[in-house]
C-alpha cells in the first residue's frame, strides 16, 4: 500500500471512531432524534399560531387565557428546541406540518362558542398525541431525550387545562 492509501485509511478510521464516539455521547443525532426535533419545532410553531387564534376567535375568557398560555409556553419551548436542533446541526423547519396547518385552517373558520368547543377538543387530542411522542423519546438517552423530559410537565399541564375546558364547552361534568 502507498503512503497516501494508508493515510486515507487512517483518516477514515479516525473519522469513523469519532462519529461513533460522538453518537454514543449523544452529540450526533440519529435519524429518529432528528425527526423528533423537527416535529417538536413544527409542533411548537403550530401551538403558537393556534394560541394566537384562540385569543382572537375564542368567546370564553378561559379559552383566550389558555390560548395565551399556549403562545407563551410554546414560544419559550421553541427557543429551546431551535437551540438544541442547531447544536445538533439540523436544518430548522420554518412552518408547521400539513396536518397542523389543516387544524389551524379548520379552527380559523370558527368563532365564539363553536370555536371554543372545537379548539378545546383539538387541544385535548393534540396534547395526548404529543405526550405519547415525548414520553417515547424521553425513554432514550441523549440531548433530544433530555429535551423531551424537560418538556413533558408543560405538555401535561396543557392537557389538563384542555380537558377542563373541553368538559366545560361540552357541558360534561
Amino acid at each position: 500500500m502507498t503512503t497516501k492509501t494508508m493515510t486515507a485509511l487512517g483518516l477514515a478510521l479516525v473519522f469513523a471512531c469519532a462519529t461513533t464516539a460522538a453518537q454514543a455521547q449523544g452529540k450526533v443525532p440519529n435519524r429518529a432524534d432528528q425527526t423528533f426535533m423537527k416535529n417538536a419545532i413544527q409542533g411548537d410553531m403550530a401551538e403558537i399560531e393556534i394560541g394566537q387564534l384562540a385569543q382572537k376567535n375564542g368567546q370564553s375568557e378561559k379559552i383566550k387565557q389558555f390560548g395565551k398560555t399556549l403562545e407563551q409556553d410554546h414560544s419559550a419551548n421553541l427557543v429551546k428546541a431551535k437551540t438544541l436542533a442547531e447544536s445538533m446541526n439540523l436544518s430548522l423547519p420554518t412552518q408547521p406540518n400539513a396536518k397542523e396547518k389543516a387544524t389551524y385552517d379548520k379552527l380559523s373558520k370558527l368563532k365564539g362558542a363553536a370555536f371554543d368547543k372545537q379548539f378545546a377538543k383539538d387541544m385535548v387530542a393534540d396534547h395526548k398525541k404529543d405526550i405519547s411522542e415525548f414520553q417515547r423519546e424521553a425513554k432514550k438517552s441523549g440531548d433530544a431525550a433530555d429535551f423531551a423530559k424537560q418538556t413533558l410537565p408543560t405538555l401535561h399541564k396543557h392537557l389538563s387545562l384542555a380537558q377542563s375546558l373541553s368538559s366545560q364547552t361540552t357541558g360534561a361534568k
